[in-house]
């Protein structure tokens, strides 16, 4: 049999229509929100360190921008699509919304494997994605950060471009850049440790003790790593990470059932995620398929890598011990299997609050960036925890009250936010 494949501009779009029949959305509304209000498509001619000059495509899609700003991460993978950028922008909309920041949605993406670009090739990579997009972004039009195998070390020679071709300084262009060159302090950890900060309220209402919990991350990257290492130092125990080993194509999972040594882990891990199996063997860690992270008995799933994790094909393997599934990814779960999550009674916590750490963050660090003054780390991570604190239990009530799903309810709150912004502009009446 062979396994459906998803396209996720298609699940973002039936998540929407879903809610828009719930409230009530009149069809002109919903026409504008179901799709982006602009796109575009690129070509990158870089010149390679071989004398060559290879071209890539790029994207760059802003969904709404009617609450502020678009707002969104630009990635570099050899599977990106249009449709997929589509869909981010989409989800990214409803993050901001969600969290009551005010920005819009956008998304970026670059076909290519960074793995194989030399650095200087990268840095041409990133200068030409901006000078095809110069004239369309900007600090109060659309803010760009990292995403998926993109860095700070990215964003700076972006902003570099930026600020070349427009003849200033415009450091609140784009986020995610290093300490010192406007960026903040705290964005590294703050959508791991985000994703931390809501589960702990979860825990509290499902009158779950954290310190008494095991999870399981799929994914080794920034986001597992910072929530991992939060949720360690509360007390809770990790039992297995996954990563993506390049040389061999495929994944593969790192467990120990008393619990990882997440620092450890780290030390052992490159640039891009991946861990070196061979001294996590040596370390008394089990190495299993890429994807066992599913089934592991643990008590929470944070899915924290890419899109269409969770369908019905695999829900099945997903141990009868899990309690909660974090959705630190952005839209790992089909919406096929959201049902069949619920019958489980399993509590869900969606992605557009669950992750929305690093775009909130992002905010803070735009705000720093254009009045050029700066926050202690503290105060970054303590404006976060009350945001995310606060869009939790906002998002927990009216999912109690309308006896909703909770992404459901999450879809609410932030779809009509998003409607009552398009309707005070006059865009739709």
């Amino acid at each position: 049999m062979v396994e459906k494949t998803y396209n996720p501009y298609e699940n973002a779009q039936a998540q929407f229509d879903k809610v828009a029949a719930i409230i009530g959305i009149d069809e002109g509304t919903r026409d504008l929100l179901r799709q982006p209000l602009r796109e575009f498509h690129v070509l990158i001619p870089v010149h390679m360190d071989d004398g060559s000059t290879k071209v890539f495509r790029g994207f760059r899609v802003q969904h709404n921008d009617a609450r502020g700003p678009a707002k969104g991460g630009i990635r570099f993978h050899p599977h990106e699509t249009a449709d997929t950028v589509r869909a981010l922008s989409m989800w990214m909309t409803w993050k901001c919304a969600m969290v009551d920041i005010p920005l819009g949605g956008g998304k970026g993406g670059v076909i290519c494997d960074p793995h194989n670009l030399s650095e200087s090739e990268q840095e041409g990579l990133c200068r030409g994605w901006v000078r095809q997009l110069a004239k369309v972004m900007g600090p109060c039009v659309d803010v760009p950060a990292p995403d998926v195998m993109t860095s700070a070390k990215h964003m700076l020679w972006m902003l570099d471009e930026y600020e070349t071709i427009h003849g200033g300084r415009y450091p609140g262009f784009i986020t995610g850049k290093p300490v010192g060159m406007g960026g903040s302090l705290g964005r590294t950890e703050a959508t791991g440790y985000g994703v931390i900060y809501i589960l702990r309220e979860a825990l509290k209402d499902l009158g779950i003790k954290l310190e008494e919990t095991t999870v399981g991350f799929q994914g080794f990257g920034n986001v597992a790593r910072y929530a991992g290492s939060l949720y360690s130092s509360l007390g809770g125990t990790v039992v297995s990470v996954s990563c993506w080993d390049n040389g061999a194509k495929q994944s593969f999972t790192i467990r120990k059932k008393d619990g990882l040594d997440l620092e450890m882990l780290a030390g052992i891990t490159n640039s891009y995620g991946t861990i070196d199996r061979e001294k996590a063997l040596a370390a008394g860690c089990e190495v299993l398929p890429g994807d066992e992270w599913i089934s592991q008995e643990v008590d929470i799933l944070i899915p924290s890598a890419l899109e269409n994790q969770i369908t019905p094909a695999n829900i099945n393997r997903i141990s009868k011990k899990v309690k909660v599934i974090v959705e630190g990814a952005n839209g790992p779960t089909t919406p096929d299997a959201d049902e069949l999550i619920r019958e489980r009674g399993i509590f869900l916590i969606p992605d557009f609050l669950a992750n929305a750490g690093g775009v909130t963050c992002s905010y803070f660090e735009q705000v720093q960036s254009n009045s050029n003054f700066f926050w202690e780390k503290n105060e970054v991570l303590d404006r976060l925890n009350s945001q995310l604190t606060a869009a939790y239990r906002a998002l927990y009530d009216l999912a109690q009250k309308k006896k909703m799903y909770m992404r459901d309810a999450a879809y609410v709150i932030a779809i009509n936010r998003v409607v009552q912004a398009v309707k005070m502009r006059g865009w739709v009446r």
